[in-house]
């Protein structure tokens, strides 16, 4: 039986790939001396901009290294399972009590008030009420995101290839010529019987490739789906 997709276990997985041999810990405690160098800045503006969501002041001492990410891991996550990353202004789905309740608990444990939510969730939660694997996060500054809270079911494991053909254009382009190779060759003998030859099976397999592209194009205007590397962070439904 297939196991369902947990997207935290991804982005960990993804995450430390990237960083290699190197301790998590040892990573993020790199990550926050890039972030000290213009600490004194960004104090000045929590002091004087009270709507400020590019960053949050966490105290490295008391955070957890398993929760930060950068935005690079989270666009990968994002492209590779069709998901958004977008403001929780704009999710349309019931928040579970216990993140609230994480957000006040790291609120008090870093002495500061967390600004500038988003959320990783497939693109209908941010239209309709529905649950399926939300991750809540918050913005450190320069690319990275403390991840606060999960909740919600996993993935579906057969979603990544569900989704790998609407990835990007070259991953449309190999798909549409390999189920045309594929059509070309369970049909060629049907169509022309006896008479087949690899002549005619070319000619079939341009139909197909022709017959394919022609359907993409035409249903990815009239319904206005875009790919996913460039809808992940996208607010407009039109391009889902």
């Amino acid at each position: 039986m297939l196991k369902s997709v947990n997207i935290r276990e991804k982005l960990s997985k993804t995450r430390n790939r990237e960083i290699g041999e190197k301790d998590i810990l040892s990573w993020v405690q790199l990550v926050f001396e890039e972030l000290d160098i213009d600490r004194t800045e960004i104090e000045d503006e929590l002091k004087n901009a009270s709507n400020n969501s590019d960053r949050n002041l966490f105290d490295f001492d008391k955070i957890d290294p398993e929760a930060v990410f950068h935005i690079s891991q989270i666009k990968k996550i994002c492209i590779d399972y069709r998901l958004r990353f977008l403001d929780t202004s704009l999710f349309k789905g019931d928040y579970p009590q216990e993140a609230v309740s994480e957000i006040r608990r790291l609120e008090r444990l870093h002495n500061i008030q967390l600004k500038g939510f988003k959320i990783i969730a497939p693109s209908r939660l941010f239209k309709l009420k529905e649950t399926d694997d939300p991750l809540l996060f918050v913005p450190l500054g320069n690319g990275y995101y403390h991840l606060i809270y999960q909740w919600g079911n996993d993935l579906h494991p057969l979603r990544k290839i569900k989704f790998w053909p609407t990835k990007n254009v070259g991953n449309l382009g190999v798909f549409v010529f390999l189920i045309s190779v594929f059509l070309t060759f369970v049909t060629h003998s049907i169509f022309f019987r006896e008479h087949s030859n690899l002549m005619y099976a070319f000619v079939l397999f341009l139909f197909y490739l022709k017959g394919f592209i022609g359907w993409a194009l035409f249903f990815g205007i009239s319904s206005g789906k875009n790919f996913s590397e460039y809808c992940w962070q996208s607010p407009y439904n039109k391009i889902s």
